[in-house]
């Protein structure tokens, strides 16, 4: 199929300009969201394994983090990396750790992850 409507023009925009990048962002994002959870379970960096493992997951994080900026716009990487960060670290102290549920917070979340939507759809790519 070829035109207008093949495959590729299908596919949002911002995908189509870079893709890897925006797979080491969410990754990134998704490592942000495993430190920040590691970190309660480090108590203050003085259980060995979780701290490695958080360490190791910052480290990892921010190395995605440079790579995927190359490309992507450092304003929206960063917004992308810590919005993901931030409601996944939420999302998951509300289904694991027992946190509140309450609608106001719920609508809180609901608004980052429409930030981070609405920054990854308008991205342009760096020249």
């Amino acid at each position: 199929m070829s035109g207008m409507y093949s495959w590729v023009s299908l596919r949002p925009k911002f995908w189509q300009r870079s893709p890897m990048a925006w797979i080491y962002l969410i990754v990134a994002g998704l490592l942000e969201v495993g430190w920040a959870v590691g970190l309660k379970y480090t108590v203050g960096f003085t259980r060995l394994w979780p701290s490695v493992a958080t360490l190791a997951a910052m480290a990892l994080s921010f190395a995605l983090l440079s790579q995927a900026i190359k490309t992507i716009p450092l304003g929206t990487g960063y917004a992308v990396w810590t919005g993901i960060g931030a409601a996944g670290t939420a999302i998951f102290g509300m289904i694991f750790l027992n946190e509140p549920r309450e609608l106001p917070r719920i609508v809180c979340l609901t608004l980052i992850v429409a930030g981070v939507v609405g920054l990854k759809m308008v991205a342009s790519e760096v020249k």
